[in-house]
């Protein structure tokens, strides 16, 4: 369902530009210079499709030895989640930004190998014929994430949808990602106590629906397994 024009949402944006990455070459240049001098060095994590927030302001309350970036494609929905970030900002570090971009054109924002961790929460499962090739863990995509994360550096996957599930696990396979943990019941698994809720998380459990989630890992030797047709 789209979502309604915010109003003013330019303005509303733009009264939470110190949380705002605008211009791609503030993290091409040197990823972390977006954060205070004294927290640049820390594990970066990023966040695709951030949605309202919930998620990027959860886990960077909960871990304030990490530097978060969230990105968001939609202005609308990105304004939710930068007035959400500016809201709880004595809650935590100063440890989130955001990006309002695409994801087809992360290598356009960050350098090769500068990520630590990457995020997908509950993407767009695009479930019509034809349309595999736009989902976030479609092959080509994981291809641009393997460039981007550093040799070790994690996908943290959870969706409620299992089709998207089910192709995502083989999409994995067939680049070679060495699946760390699995589970078709997050919320009955023994991760859930340490789990950030997304805004869809809630609603889709508080209908009963399970979670579906998956950790991989990417490396480099993986990745030269891959090329050379031993995976």
């Amino acid at each position: 369902m789209r979502m309604r024009k915010k109003k003013n949402g330019d303005a509303r944006i733009a009264a939470c530009a110190s949380l705002l990455i605008s211009d791609p070459k503030t993290i091409m240049n040197a990823p972390d210079g977006a954060f205070p001098q004294a927290r640049q060095g820390l594990p970066l994590h990023l966040e695709i499709g951030c949605g309202k927030g919930s998620f990027a302001c959860g886990i960077t309350k909960k871990y304030g030895d990490i530097n978060l970036i969230a990105m968001e494609r939609v202005p609308d929905v990105a304004c939710l989640a930068l007035e959400r970030a500016m809201a709880c900002a004595d809650e935590r570090e100063d440890n989130l930004r955001f990006i309002i971009g695409d994801a087809r054109y992360l290598e356009e924002y960050f350098p090769a190998h500068s990520i630590d961790r990457l995020y997908l929460n509950f993407s767009d499962p695009w479930p019509k014929t034809g349309y595999a090739k736009r989902r976030l863990t479609h092959k080509s995509f994981l291809e641009i994430y393997r460039g981007l994360l550093r040799d070790g550096g994690e996908l943290h996957f959870k969706t409620d949808n299992q089709g998207l599930f089910d192709f995502s696990l083989e999409q994995f396979a067939e680049c070679g990602l060495e699946i760390l943990w699995i589970s078709r019941d997050l919320h009955a698994s023994e991760r859930a106590q340490d789990n950030v809720i997304t805004e869809y998380e809630a609603a889709f459990s508080a209908q009963g629906m399970p979670i579906y989630s998956a950790i991989v890992r990417f490396s480099s030797r993986t990745a030269d397994a891959v090329s050379s047709g031993e995976l």
